[in-house]
C-alpha cells in the first residue's frame, strides 16, 4: 500500500506490487496488545516501536484520503487495526510486526503528514483523529478470529473473491457490488505506449503483429492470464511489468503503438475505498460498510 501524498488521486494502494501472505491463525494472541505496541520496520530495515492507537491514526492518514466522509474514515481504520493485528500474529518469529511498505500498510508520522498537508494539517489530523479515538480498540472477526482486512482503491463495479487472487478462499472476503466506485477519478484510465516500450516491458522479442488471447478471466472480468504472441502471463504479473492500475484491462494496437484501457484500481479483495467512501455519501455509516465488504464478520474491541 501506498504513501500519501498532496495528490489526492495518489493516495491509493498500488495494485501488483506484492502478494499478501494468508497467515493461518488458530487463536487471538497478540503478544504486544498488553502494551499496545506495534513493531514497525521501513524500508531501510529500520524497526520502530510505535503506540497501537498512533499507528493506526498514521496508516489510516497514509492509506484514506483525509477529504473522504468520516464513516468511511472510521471503516477503513477498523480495517487498518485488523490487519495490523492479523500481521502481528503472523510475526511471532520475526523482529518486527508489520512493514512500513506497499506489502503491508504505510505508517506517516506527524512530521511526513505536516509537509504533506501544510496549512491543511491542523484540520485533516483532528478528522483522522476522530475517526480511530470514536473506533478505538476495534477490530473484526469471523469465527472468533481476527480477518485479514485487505483494501484496496477502487473496484470494477464488484470486488473479487479472494482465491482468484490470492489462490486462498477465505470466507470473508467473497466478492460483493460496489457500484459507488463507478464515481471514482481512478474507475477508468487509459495508457498509450509504443510497441518498442511494450515488448521492452513484458521481455518480449519485438513483432510488429501483436495477437492477444485471453485465456482465463473472473467471474467479474478481471483477466487471470493471458496469451502475448503465444507467450503465457498472469493478469496480475502482466499488469505489473506495465504499471498497470487493475488487471481489468483492453489492448488494441494502433501501428506503433499499444493503448490500454483499465477498469478498477487495485487488487479488488476486501473493501474499496472508494466504495466505502460512496456508501458513507449515502448515509451507511462505518459497521454497515464493513459488514458489507467483509462477509459475516462482526466488530469485536479488545
Amino acid at each position: 500500500m501506498k504513501k500519501l501524498i498532496i495528490v489526492t488521486l495518489l493516495v491509493i494502494i498500488i495494485p501488483f506490487l506484492v502478494v499478501k501472505i494468508f497467515v493461518p491463525i488458530d487463536e487471538i494472541k497478540f503478544k504486544n496488545m498488553t502494551n499496545n505496541i506495534i513493531r514497525v520496520k521501513d524500508e531501510q530495515g529500520n524497526i520502530t516501536e510505535i503506540p497501537f492507537e498512533e499507528y493506526v491514526k498514521g496508516v489510516v492518514a497514509g492509506e484514506m484520503p483525509a477529504t473522504f466522509e468520516e464513516e468511511a474514515l472510521k471503516a477503513q481504520a477498523v480495517a487498518s487495526r485488523s490487519y495490523a493485528m492479523y500481521q502481528m500474529e503472523g510475526s511471532k518469529d520475526k523482529d518486527y510486526d508489520v512493514l512500513d511498505t506497499t506489502t503491508n500498510q504505510v505508517y506517516l508520522t506527524d512530521e511526513e503528514l505536516k509537509n504533506n498537508w501544510k496549512e491543511e494539517y491542523p484540520e485533516k489530523i483532528n478528522k483522522i483523529k476522530k475517526a480511530v479515538a470514536e473506533t478505538k480498540g476495534e477490530y473484526l472477526t469471523y469465527d472468533g478470529k481476527v480477518i485479514n482486512a485487505m483494501f484496496f482503491s477502487t473496484s470494477t463495479g464488484q470486488t473479487e473473491n479472494s482465491e482468484d487472487v490470492f489462490v486462498t478462499a477465505l470466507p470473508y472476503l467473497r466478492s460483493v457490488a460496489s457500484t459507488w466506485d463507478e464515481k471514482s477519478p481512478v474507475y477508468t484510465d487509459t495508457a498509450t505506449i509504443s510497441l518498442q516500450d511494450f515488448y521492452n516491458k513484458l521481455s518480449l522479442p519485438y513483432n510488429e503483429t501483436l495477437t492477444v488471447e485471453i485465456t482465463s478471466q473472473t467471474a467479474t472480468g478481471r483477466i487471470k492470464t493471458l496469451k502475448i504472441n503465444g507467450t503465457e502471463f498472469n493478469g496480475r504479473d502482466f499488469a505489473s511489468k506495465l504499471s498497470l492500475r487493475s488487471n481489468c484491462f483492453t489492448i488494441s494496437q494502433n501501428e506503433q503503438n499499444i493503448t490500454i484501457t483499465t477498469k478498477g484500481f487495485g487488487h479488488g479483495v476486501g473493501m474499496s475505498q472508494y466504495g466505502a467512501n460512496g456508501m458513507a455519501k449515502e448515509g451507511y455509516d462505518y459497521k454497515k460498510i464493513l459488514k458489507h465488504y467483509y462477509s459475516n464478520t462482526k466488530i469485536t474491541k479488545f
